[in-house]
């Protein structure tokens, strides 16, 4: 018997999905069977005919009420409504709870507390306790560093946080909240927390000074730097030396040099200099390649009476190579033994900067050898240029015995210096080169980064190297990182241009399974390539859940489009 269902007005839907519910809607059912019900007189409902049409209208409404409840996923209204036998075949979806606690950070699990929208200082701070993490230094920098947190909620997190037991109240705890807040431009909240470490007893120290400074400077707020300066007295500081090499070090390595060159000259003969400061403004000309600037310079520090060094020969040769007279930067460096000056690292380093300019390698190699040859060792800028260099000009033969001379001498490249190399090398030639780097860093336990994995993935998938792909994929996994999409594209992609589709059907499946949607173009190249193989049967049970992952996936973006976050 098919039922013929009539559209509900809106006060039902709303009623049956939950919106408005009434206590005692039972209790009104079971007054309606001794009273009229929609105008049929009482002694009409014990005629047979009644009965069976106010059943099967029983039946309907029992059907839309299971059937909204399963779209909803509701628990079904408990009314007196006898049960049918049909009711197995709808039955009531159990809603299961779980706690998402679990797959969250401890820096996640602490924001998300200010998600919650709590009112007051005292729920949040009541909320923050309730979180079960173990809070140290570190995971307060990473509460404050990373996410999208106000300044005033990163301010109310930290005045909890330096309360709690186990947390100093020193001036490093300061720098973290001070450096946070001056990189996202919250230079209100950041003056704020300055003044209350000074009224909790706490001396910023130069290093808090600098980050003040450095976030006034690069948001082009030179002024609020220069008036913090003059005013270092109201948090317990004098304008001294040490405090002025800090801004004009700020001031120089932002390029404000014209900036910092004023002050230099405004605050001469009352604020004594070293030749810390000296260096610092030949620094900073230096890297604008100003010639006369830097010899001007050098003179008034001589005159001062100090002596130029080996930072001072430094910037002079990497300025004059900026201004092309890399002749002139050569007889610097044969007359500093000369002055009495011997060439350190950092000077063979900026001979080194000069002849890469200019591609000139031979000599590159000619001042590494005397480096290596003097009572001075090579250090990482020595070796991050001279790779990059060799890796851009496609030497890689080069490159690879300079690497791993860097490793034997037990310098172990950062994670973004590593990444650097293996870039280009996956931009040209076979992937051999980027997997030697690759496991000649892994074997001296250094970090790969996940984007350095996901070149060398995209390069094997590229040439075919399934097993090398696959393997890879396993050592990435080992080592921490989680597969997104692009690595399952990547993956399904070297599956299918060997021909290993079955391998390939699999691996699509979990990407599925973990809400992962490959582009269309990956998803296309599988199904083409399960058709020319005559597989129909699977190719079509796979479109049918690329399909659902795709409604799916259409969902969630229009769900986060309008700020809703499941």
């Amino acid at each position: 018997m098919a039922f013929h269902v009539r559209r509900l007005p809106g006060w039902y839907l709303s009623f049956s999905s939950g919106r408005y519910r009434l206590p005692h809607f039972s209790s009104l059912l079971s007054v309606f069977r001794f009273s009229t019900i929609n105008g049929i007189p009482d002694s009409s409902i014990n005629d047979p005919s009644f009965h069976q049409t106010h059943n099967r209208c029983n039946v309907d409404e029992r059907r839309v009420l299971t059937e909204l409840s399963d779209l909803f996923q509701l628990s079904h209204i408990n009314t007196t409504i006898p049960l049918y036998p049909y009711k197995e075949s709808y039955p009531v979806k159990q809603i299961e709870s779980r706690d998402v606690d679990e797959f969250l950070l401890p820096e996640e699990k602490l924001r998300g507390i200010f998600l919650q929208k709590l009112r007051g200082r005292t729920a949040i701070e009541s909320a923050l306790s309730n979180v079960s993490v173990e809070l140290s230094i570190d995971l307060i920098a990473k509460v404050v560093d990373r996410g999208n947190l106000g300044g005033k909620a990163m301010v109310l997190f930290f005045n909890w946080a330096i309360k709690q037991p186990g947390i100093p109240r020193d001036a490093h705890s300061y720098y973290i909240i001070i450096r946070a807040l001056g990189r996202r431009k919250f230079f209100e909240f950041m003056i704020q927390v300055l003044h209350d470490m000074v009224k909790d007893g706490v001396k910023p120290n130069l290093e808090t000074v600098s980050a003040v400074m450095d976030s006034f400077i690069r948001a082009r707020r030179v002024h609020k730097a220069l008036d913090m300066f003059e005013n270092l007295e109201e948090f317990g500081l004098t304008p001294d030396t040490e405090s002025l090499n800090v801004l004009l070090l700020c001031l120089c390595r932002r390029t404000h040099v014209g900036a910092a060159n004023s002050l230099f000259n405004a605050v001469g003969g009352k604020i004594k200099f070293n030749c810390v400061t000296y260096n610092i403004m030949v620094s900073g000309w230096s890297k604008l390649g100003r010639v006369s600037e830097m010899e001007r310079t050098v003179k008034a520090m001589i005159a001062d009476g100090f002596t130029p060094d080996c930072s001072t020969f430094s910037y002079l040769i990497e300025g004059l190579g900026r201004a092309g007279q890399i002749d002139d930067a050569v007889e610097i460096f044969d007359h500093m033994k000369e002055k009495g000056c011997i060439p350190d690292t950092r000077v063979y380093n900026a001979m080194i900067s000069n002849f890469i300019s200019t591609q000139n390698f031979d000599e590159c190699k000619k001042y590494y050898k005397a480096l290596l040859e003097s009572n001075f060792d090579p250090d990482l800028h020595t070796y991050t240029k001279l790779i990059s260099a060799f890796l851009k000009s496609q030497q890689v033969a080069d490159a690879l015995e300079i690497f791993e001379e860097m490793l034997v001498q037990g310098i172990v490249p950062p994670t973004g210096s590593l990444t650097s190399f293996i870039e280009p090398l996956c931009s040209y030639g076979p992937p051999h080169a980027a997997m030697m780097i690759y496991k000649k860093a892994r074997k001296f336990g250094c970090q790969i980064s996940l984007n350095a994995y996901k070149l060398l993935l995209k390069r094997l998938s590229r040439f075919g190297k399934s097993g090398m792909l696959l393997n890879l994929w396993d050592e990435m996994q080992e080592s921490g990182h989680t597969s997104d999409m692009e690595v399952y594209e990547y993956v399904i992609n070297g599956l299918c241009n060997i021909g290993h589709l079955e391998n390939a059907v699999h691996v699509m499946e979990e990407a599925l399974r973990k809400g992962f949607c490959p582009s269309k173009i990956v998803c296309s190249k599988l199904n083409n390539k399960l058709l020319a193989a005559n597989d129909v049967d699977k190719a079509y049970k796979l479109f049918l859940k690329i399909k659902d992952a795709r409604r799916n996936e259409n969902a969630q973006r229009y769900w986060r489009s309008n700020g809703w976050h499941f």
